[in-house]
């Protein structure tokens, strides 16, 4: 899936921009993305769906020139699968029973920011899935086109046998029997074609289906011509389905060999030739039919993945022409300690599978270390040579939520190489059921590491150059979060999400903004006048006594307010206006800096200019992706300068990718620039931050 898939065409219809806008931040805050749209009368929403085809429509209720039934006929007209979705503040069961007759999907909340976001996701996620849908049932209908053309020029006689009649059968099948056209087959009893010697094992056959139990492979008999006359006949039996309905695919073979030299070729195509073991398309047939019982509820089943440990140096070591003796060495230990009733197989070069039939999470982990020890305790004689090895071994159970034959074998290697990055000789089981257990467990050890960074300056602070374009005077630099961990620093995406969700950002902020205020005294003691950016929480706006510290913390610093500037994304500060208004007037008495980030994502950036005191502007990062081929991202930024000029304010571009981006950018009027292409983040020195 695409970056451009995952982001939502939304389009509001609402008669207040401040409305919009705050549904718009609520979303991104939650980890939404979305590209918006507004329209507030019918001549606007023409024009929107026209431009570009919304997944999402959120209409309010109270909407005064465009009601809930015209958006739905406006939506609906050509056809186009989008989603309404009606909104409102307090409201009445009938309302909402009204809506829904009015083609409401669903019914958001306007005032719960989490409802809000459950409900997007979910009706996205459902259009999602109607989309995907109409894509496979247009390529099943065209595979089953193919296959329809493929069944009548196949020269193999097969018919479609529903509850022992047929319902579809070949040219090849109706010559064979003596018929000239379907219609003479159509709806007959298979029965019909048997030789009455064999007809009473067959219909006991037919009986055993019928109560779902599965066919044989193949069948000898003797089947019967529409003339009456016999011939030996072999019939190989295939789970299949027509128009919607199971049935059974049989295709008739006339014997022309030893029926058992026949079973031991079909034996030999499923039997890998170096280990004999069976071979990886028999090992993924049989674990197709394992994931089809466990679509319909089968538990306890899984697969496990075994290599050895090093496998180049014990290649080195043996030699490359004694590989092959080593494999099959290895594979003789498998089928020995893993029993008879389960499939083992070759999956590649030197990967073996496990499919385990009736084995839960436990008795799946008890297998793979019984392997494991047995591995570990094993001298292999190759050759001239003997040798130990260990193996790493990975494994996934099947169920409803990971029914998929591809998806069981991602999971699989996925814990197959987690044991291999983590030193080999062991074993990792995935488990679905587990993982929701699991979430919490990580969770709680992010949350330990958190506090015991809090707790022993376990932070580690960098600073990125903002360059200034027109030689204003001093440093400037943003702050930015790292946190040290066992094995070397972890960037701020991994651990921030969970201290967000968890209460932990106040006091983070507090840290950092300390650690920052000490880094600018040493700078400033050096002879570097420095400003650096900072990055707030809405959390921390919640906490009276944020500022009051903050001033302390200057004063006890000996340090200037305009050294450090606040900063927070647009959309955090439309869904935190009030404090975030009160938090910004207060950095004025203290003469600290405000910005605000992602500016330009909004519907009407500059209307929130007059509710906050703003000292910059930083650009949104989007319009900065390839700047010098987008002509419209280079008119919007000249559009964003001009203003914040006009209103004092000052701009500054970050994530700047190229050369070609800067005289763009100089050209259209920006103070400042920021990215990797200028420099990297560096570490703040220890002793600055201790």
């Amino acid at each position: 899936m695409t970056r451009s898939d995952n982001i939502i065409k939304l389009l509001l219809v609402d008669d207040s921009v401040d409305d919009a806008e705050q549904t718009i931040s609520i979303l991104r805050n939650g980890g939404i993305a979305v590209r918006p749209a507004r329209a507030s009368n019918e001549a606007e929403l023409e024009a929107a769906l026209e431009q570009q085809t919304p997944d999402l429509i959120i209409a309010d209720l109270a909407c005064k020139d465009l009601p809930l039934q015209r958006v739905h006929e406006l939506a609906e007209r050509g056809g186009r699968d989008i989603t309404l979705i009606a909104c409102g503040r307090g409201v009445t069961e009938a309302a909402i029973v009204k809506a829904f007759r009015e083609g409401a999907r669903a019914m958001m909340l306007r005032d719960s920011h989490e409802h809000v976001q459950m409900i997007v996701r979910r009706e996205f996620e459902a259009l999602t899935m109607r989309r995907g849908v109409r894509r496979l049932e247009a390529s099943l209908r065209e595979s089953e086109r193919r296959c329809e053309a493929l069944l009548d020029s196949s020269r193999d006689p097969i018919a479609f046998v529903h509850e022992g009649m047929h319902v579809r059968a070949n040219k090849a099948y109706l010559e064979m029997f003596g018929f000239d056209d379907f219609e003479d087959v159509e709806g007959m009893s298979i029965l019909d074609m048997i030789a009455p010697q064999d007809a009473d094992d067959f219909k006991s056959l037919l009986k055993r289906l019928s109560k779902g139990e599965k066919p044989p492979q193949r069948l000898n008999l003797k089947a019967q011509r529409s003339d009456g006359s016999t011939f030996d006949a072999t019939m190989e039996f295939t789970e299949a389905s027509y128009e919607g309905e199971p049935c059974q695919q049989i295709t008739f073979r006339l014997q022309t060999v030893d029926p058992n030299l026949t079973q031991e070729l079909e034996a030999m195509r499923q039997k890998d030739l170096v280990t004999d073991l069976y071979n990886r398309q028999y090992l993924m047939t049989q674990l197709e039919e394992a994931v089809a019982r466990a679509a319909n509820g089968k538990t306890d089943q899984a697969l496990l993945l075994l290599e050895p440990d090093n496998f180049k140096h014990v290649l080195d070591t043996v030699g490359l022409g004694n590989a092959d003796v080593l494999l099959g060495d290895m594979a003789t230990m498998l089928r020995r300690h893993a029993g008879e009733d389960l499939v083992a197989g070759r999956v590649s070069e030197h990967t073996f599978g496990l499919l385990l039939p009736s084995h839960d999470a436990e008795a799946t982990r008890k297998l793979g270390e019984k392997l494991r020890n047995a591995f570990g305790e094993k001298i292999f004689e190759v050759g001239k040579q003997s040798i130990s090895l260990t193996v790493s071994i990975g494994g996934a159970l099947l169920g409803e939520k990971n029914a998929n034959a591809a998806t069981v074998l991602n999971s699989a290697t996925t814990a197959l190489r987690s044991s291999q990055n983590e030193g080999g000789n062991r074993i990792n089981v995935i488990d679905p059921s587990e993982q929701d257990k699991a979430a919490v467990e990580s969770t709680r050890r992010w949350l330990e590491a958190i506090d015991h960074a809090l707790a022993h300056n376990g932070f580690v602070l960098y600073y990125q150059p903002i360059i200034s374009l027109h030689g204003a005077e001093g440093d400037y630099y943003e702050i930015l979060l790292r946190m040290a961990g066992p094995k070397g620093e972890i960037p701020p995406a991994q651990f921030l999400p969970i201290a967000e969700r968890n209460g932990r950002m106040p006091a983070i902020d507090r840290w950092v903004i300390a650690n920052a205020i000490r880094a600018i005294a040493e700078r400033e003691r050096a002879g570097h006048k420095t400003t650096f950016f900072v990055k707030l929480t809405p959390q921390s706006l919640e906490d009276q006594t944020l500022l009051p510290w903050v001033a302390q913390q200057l004063k006890t610093a000996r340090q200037r307010g305009d050294s450090l500037v606040f900063e927070m994304p647009e959309s955090k500060v439309v869904t935190s206006l009030k404090p975030a208004r009160a938090f910004a007037k207060g950095l004025e008495q203290i003469h600290c800096g405000f910005a605000l980030e992602q500016f330009g994502s909004g519907l009407n950036s500059f209307q929130l200019l007059k509710h906050i005191p703003v000292n910059y502007l930083k650009i949104d990062r989007n319009f900065m992706a390839e700047l010098p081929k987008h002509k419209e991202n280079q008119e919007k930024i000249k559009e964003i300068c001009d203003q914040a000029h006009h209103a004092g304010k000052l701009t500054v571009a970050e994530f700047v990718e190229d050369a070609a981006s800067m005289s763009i950018l100089f050209s259209c009027g920006v103070n400042f620039v920021q990215g990797n292409f200028l420099q990297e983040p560096e570490k703040i020195l220890s002793h600055a931050a201790a």
